[in-house]
């Protein structure tokens, strides 16, 4: 038995252009990651992992990761943006 599709973040906290590792499963063919519902660019290094940065205008909340497979993932712990 496998695991749940999940993601998390690597920082936990970051600023507005700091780079941020999205760590999961499923995560191949992703279409969209949003912290706290903005919109960031990506891009997906394997199955496992994909880079990002935080977004201008995001604000501290979840991290989601939509993919074909799975849907919309949730990150486990909100993520910080600070000032």
């Amino acid at each position: 038995m496998g695991l749940s599709p999940f993601v998390e973040t690597n920082p936990t906290t970051g600023v507005v252009g700091e780079r941020v590792a999205i760590l999961g499963n499923s995560l191949t063919g992703a279409t969209a990651v949003r912290f706290n519902g903005t919109a960031a660019k990506f891009k997906v290094l394997s199955s496992t992992e994909i880079v990002t940065e935080v977004p201008s205008g995001a604000s501290s909340g979840k991290v989601t990761v939509t993919t074909p497979g799975s849907g919309t993932l949730k990150s486990n712990m909100a993520f910080r943006v600070m000032q």
